[in-house]
């Protein structure tokens, strides 16, 4: 029987049985999409992350939900670094690159903090749209703003007194482009959550039925899209964003350069083992399509 080394890691948290849950395994060779896919349904975590080093040593990351395949996932990339360490392919203050679907992700360990690791993506802008009116409706809350994004994802801001923790999963009655990524989010008062020091500026919650995820716990992508707005509100480089789902977590967002954002977070080792890898087959020319430097 083959078998390969995959892990699980509970992202973007300091506690243990928080965040949000990610298994990734190590491929020596590409597997089929087919055979990935299976194996994140059996693993039934929001994603699982493939990670296949190349004959040149670099790494290639991609990502499946239970029910597809996604183009980005900063929660899974964090979980993909962490595994790197503890295999120990990546060291304390070693930042590399990941080639993926959204280009080449850089990420590193965090020298100061042990367990957490930082990871730098693409932020697409924030397209204003008008607030449909179905969406209030179905949230029993008023939206100040809605955005749409080229990563797929809207975006509603709620007002500061919105029950937006407690808020009811929307998921069951979200239509169109909202069932594929829905970001709601507000902002936190100072006593808010603390995080790496300091209490989070603001929080969300994100909800993506279209893609098989009713609700994520906490989602690396979400906070990467939005942190430049909030970023441009405070007027500071810096955020730290919070997730106020059942299972919470947060992480530091910096602005990286134009259209990127490292986020910076912590997390646990959940289990370690391997996995029986037959059946995986080997599709090169799938992994050269899927992804791209």
């Amino acid at each position: 029987m083959s078998t390969r080394p995959a892990l699980l890691v509970e992202a973007f948290t300091d506690e243990p049985l928080q965040g949000n849950g990610a298994a990734v395994v190590w491929l020596d060779q590409p597997a089929t999409a087919t055979w990935m896919q299976r194996l994140a349904g059996s693993f039934k975590q929001s994603e699982t992350a493939f990670l296949h080093r190349e004959a040149t040593g670099g790494w290639q990351l991609r990502w499946f939900t239970p029910s597809c395949e996604v183009p980005l996932c900063g929660h899974a990339t964090l979980a993909a670094t962490l595994a790197l360490a503890h295999w120990g392919c990546l060291q304390p203050g070693d930042t590399i690159p990941l080639a993926s679907r959204s280009g080449a992700l850089q990420v590193g360990l965090d020298g100061q903090r042990p367990g957490a690791a930082h990871l730098t993506l693409p932020s697409a802008g924030l397209e204003p749209l008008p607030v449909p009116q179905a969406l209030e409706t179905l949230l029993g809350q008023r939206i100040e703003h809605y955005w749409g994004s080229s990563l797929g994802y809207r975006v509603a801001l709620l007002q500061p007194t919105a029950p937006l923790a407690t808020l009811a999963c929307p998921s069951a009655g979200l239509e169109g482009q909202d069932r594929m990524g829905l970001v709601l989010m507000q902002p936190l008062p100072n006593e808010g959550p603390a995080l790496m020091g300091a209490p989070c500026d603001y929080q969300l919650r994100f909800f993506a039925p279209g893609l098989g995820i009713e609700e994520d716990s906490v989602t690396g992508s979400a906070h990467a899209l939005v942190a430049p707005w909030w970023m441009e509100q405070l007027q500071r480089n810096q955020v730290r964003g919070w997730q106020p789902s059942e299972r919470h977590g947060g992480m530091l967002c910096e602005a990286a350069g134009p259209g990127w954002v490292r986020l910076t977070g912590a997390a646990q080792l959940l289990w370690d083992g391997q996995i029986n890898s037959s059946g995986a087959g080997c599709d090169p020319d799938d992994w050269q399509r899927a992804v791209r430097l």
